[in-house]
């Protein structure tokens, strides 16, 4: 039985699943016969290039838990043009009553035409400057001659599957001058009995609404019903891969009207409904209110507050010291709507409020300042910041250090955490060198891992700036990397994006896949920590060694992992 409807990014097929003992080519007019084609199962850690022409022959095995994905990843390679390349997943009537319908797609190669300083001894160097990354919703695809295409499936595990060893096979085929080409793999995807239920790691990817790119270059009026319908989309990608936690700025959704004695009638109707849309597509554990205030000017510049101020008949946001009496007024009624709001929908217990991004600590009094008028606001919300310094005491109770910072005063941020503070890292264009971070030319493995160093380092909580910022390009299918205008600094090459627009979709990435696995595995150590806590901590330990140092061999990381499930698996 074949299917070939679309979910969220990939193809949706049936699966069978099996183990792989023999590569098995056949042609419509010269069956049995070899041909110069390459079908290859690759580890879904690893990146396929273009170039690459050459694949060890694996075991095409995934071994999960329930309430998961089973993710596999093929190579194929022809000598000679191959039109209208098509996958075929079957499955047997086994793995159709116990596990979900697959998701597939072509994986696509993007550019990064900058390169980053400090990069990692272990960059993976492309000879045509071109990387794998977004994954591609296609029927099929033409594949030119001695280039590399891989593909990608993903197989949704139920929690109520069955516990066991499923089978199945599957099938590319296509057209290679007039020839028919039909090659198959197989497939087995061990079910374990451990399921995985709500993520408890927050996780949060600042998204953009600058939605042009899924309406095919047009501009989308804001908060017009096609602005709601892309928010949708976006927020129902995020709850997909376990995105809990979602950067909403009640300051910049608001209405406002002023009279001249500076009362503010503020109107929360579009924060509300943003709120809610997240709150349905399954993404809100917690809601990050949007900062509040930036620079003044430069990077070490002090902070200021956003204030609403007429100017030609609009209501602009304006820069004013929270000294400012102006500045005082509008937000003590501003937090006082906006708290009413939060108790009658019964979102205050959720809701944690952002000051300004990335204070250091030229411009950390000010910060300061400003945090303890708002605290004095508010002092039931947590204040939750991206920080640069750790000389921000009892100004901050959500601490999201940089990643290298989280490193360099883990001894401080522990302390902390002793005494009732929450600390989440964070990873952007920086640190580089040999931290973990999301970069398309790091090793796979290293975005997965960002997540064992969530649970290796007692970090709740996980945040990254860019999950579509694609206006850093122009075409964000062609190049990656990007400059910051202000500072000239590199924007890495997928920095700014972990999704790929398409034609009124939101297409996954292979980094996002693996993102949400790593998720998974922060959720099965904290699992394992239950029952056996100095396993969890060892097992952990020998992938994170320490903040830069990472086991990186796949098969070395897979057999860990599998440790983890099985001694979940006994009873």
């Amino acid at each position: 039985m074949e299917s070939q409807s679309h979910k969220i990014g990939f193809l949706k097929l049936p699966v069978f699943i099996s183990i792989v003992f023999i590569l098995i080519i056949t042609s419509c007019n010269d069956i049995g016969t070899k041909q110069n084609i390459l079908f290859a199962y690759v580890d879904p850690l690893d990146k396929v290039f273009k170039e690459m022409a050459f694949f060890p022959q694996k075991e095409a095995v995934a071994d999960v838990a329930r309430g998961e994905h089973a993710s596999f990843q093929f190579a194929f390679r022809s000598f000679k043009n191959i039109r209208n390349l098509k996958i075929d997943i079957r499955m047997d009537q086994e793995g159709q009553d116990e596990l979900g319908s697959p998701e597939w797609g072509f994986v696509g190669y993007v550019r990064i035409g900058r390169r980053a300083l400090d990069p990692a001894t272990d960059r993976l160097n492309s000879v045509s400057g071109y990387y794998p990354d977004p994954i591609i919703v296609a029927e099929q695809k033409n594949l030119k001659a001695n280039e590399t295409q891989p593909v990608w499936i993903s197989i949704p595990i139920p929690k109520n599957a069955k516990p066991g060893t499923y089978t199945g096979e599957i099938t590319i085929k296509g057209k290679s001058g007039p020839k028919s080409i039909r090659l198959s793999r197989k497939l087995v995807v061990n079910v374990y009995s451990p399921v995985i239920n709500k993520t408890s790691l927050w996780v949060t990817n600042w998204f953009g609404d600058e939605f042009s790119f899924l309406n095919k270059g047009e501009p989308v009026e804001p908060y017009s019903e096609q602005y709601w319908r892309y928010l949708k989309l976006l927020a129902r990608k995020m709850a997909e891969y376990r995105q809990n936690v979602a950067l909403i700025s009640p300051l910049r959704l608001a209405e406002y009207k002023i009279d001249e004695n500076l009362n503010y009638n503020i109107d929360l109707t579009r924060f509300i409904k943003t709120v809610n849309i997240f709150m349905e597509e399954g993404v809100l554990g917690r809601i990050e209110g949007g900062h509040i205030g930036s620079r003044d000017s430069t990077w070490s510049s002090q902070f200021m507050v956003f204030v609403p101020v007429e100017e030609n008949d609009s209501i602009i946001l304006e820069k004013f010291k929270i000294s400012n009496d102006t500045a005082r007024i509008f937000y003590k009624q501003f937090f006082e709507q906006l708290i009413v709001t939060l108790n009658d929908k019964g979102w205050k217990e959720i809701y944690m409020q952002h000051i300004a991004d990335e204070p250091i600590e030229p411009n950390m009094e000010s910060y300061i300042e400003i945090s303890k008028y708002i605290r004095e606001l508010i002092p039931d919300i947590p204040i939750i910041e991206a920080c640069h310094t750790n000389k921000l005491e009892n100004s901050i109770s959500v601490w999201v250090p940089q990643l290298n910072f989280f490193h360099t005063d883990y001894e401080f941020y522990s302390n902390r955490a002793e005494k009732g503070d929450e600390i989440w890292f964070y990873t952007c264009l920086s640190p580089k060198g040999e931290y973990a971070n999301r970069f398309i030319d790091q090793p796979l493995i290293k975005t997965r891992i960002l997540h064992w160093i969530n649970f290796r380092f007692n970090a709740p909580g996980y945040l990254h700036w860019g999950l579509n910022y694609w206006r850093v390009s122009d075409d964000p299918y062609n190049e990656t990397s990007g400059i910051i205008k202000e500072s000239g600094n590199v924007l890495p090459g997928g920095d700014a994006w972990i999704v790929y627009p398409a034609d009124g979709e939101v297409l996954s990435s292979i980094r996002l896949e693996a993102m949400r696995d790593g998720i998974v595995d922060y959720e099965l150590l904290k699992m394992l920590a239950e029952k056996d806590e100095e396993l969890a901590k060892e097992l952990a330990r020998q992938v994170v060694f320490g903040f830069t140092t990472y086991e990186t061999n796949t098969e070395s990381f897979r057999s860990i992992r599998k440790q983890i499930l099985n001694k979940l698996s006994e009873e």
